[in-house]
């Protein structure tokens, strides 16, 4: 099983050992592995050797923990390429998933001066803050917040948001979509958003900053959402 005569580390043949396990299906996706003691009493070894395998291999997003309850196989990743313009809904149904959100909140307010700014609005204009947490296949994948001009959609409403807004941008108020900017950043998840998104904490997250634009060059909407880290990745193709 493992070679204690080899040169190749043991945390290393350990890690080896869990991969091959884990794509025969022996150990399957969303299933628990054997215990850290379970492992050290079988394999031989150390428990911290074991834990610096099983904790590289949550790092790599092969494993995740889940505080209370054990270490599980995680789902294959979620890919989005960075290169398209499209809803979370669109992308899902693309990759033939369900997807489906939880409305947390939608409130009408005076934003602050940085969406102000960043929407090209007035003073005193209100928005409204769409919070969601987006699921696909019943899987909580990422938290939304979306701030939008009210003067933009005044007929915004919760039923609107159940299903794609980009989808209501182009057929509901005849607005064409043009492009976006974003940024990117890896954080790990505040408290709130854990709980939300069935997170331990700390768990590292994706964050990006959306901003969308129509044809006539004017921003639609700022969206910053949180992605879980160990379901989601995102790709780009880079041409010379």
């Amino acid at each position: 099983m493992l070679d204690k005569n080899s040169a190749k580390p043991m945390y290393v043949q350990i890690e080896e050992y869990l991969r091959e396990r884990i794509k025969s299906g022996e150990f399957s996706v969303g299933n628990a592995i054997p215990s850290e003691r379970k492992l050290t009493d079988s394999l031989g070894v150390s428990r911290m050797t074991v834990r610096q395998a099983i904790t590289n291999l949550v790092t790599e997003g092969l494993l995740h923990r889940e505080r209370g309850r054990g270490t599980y196989v995680t789902s294959p990743k979620v890919e989005q390429t960075l290169n398209g313009l499209t809803s979370f809904t669109e992308d899902m149904k693309d990759r033939k998933m369900i997807p489906s959100n939880r409305l947390v909140s939608f409130e009408r307010v005076v934003p602050t001066a940085d969406i102000v700014e960043g929407l090209q609005l007035k003073k005193d204009d209100e928005v409204f803050i769409v919070e969601r947490i987006r699921y696909a296949d019943d899987k909580p994948m990422a938290i939304e917040r979306s701030y939008i001009p009210v003067v933009l959609a005044p007929d915004l409403n919760e039923i609107a948001l159940c299903g794609s807004f980009y989808k209501f941008i182009e057929d509901k108020k005849e607005l064409r979509i043009s492009h976006a900017t974003q940024s990117m950043e890896a954080v790990l998840v505040n408290k709130w958003d854990a709980k939300l998104l069935g997170l331990t904490d700390p768990s590292p997250v994706l964050i990006i900053e959306r901003k969308s634009y129509l044809t006539n060059g004017l921003p639609f909407e700022i969206v910053r959402s949180t992605y879980r880290a160990d379901r989601y990745k995102f790709v780009s193709e880079i041409r010379r």
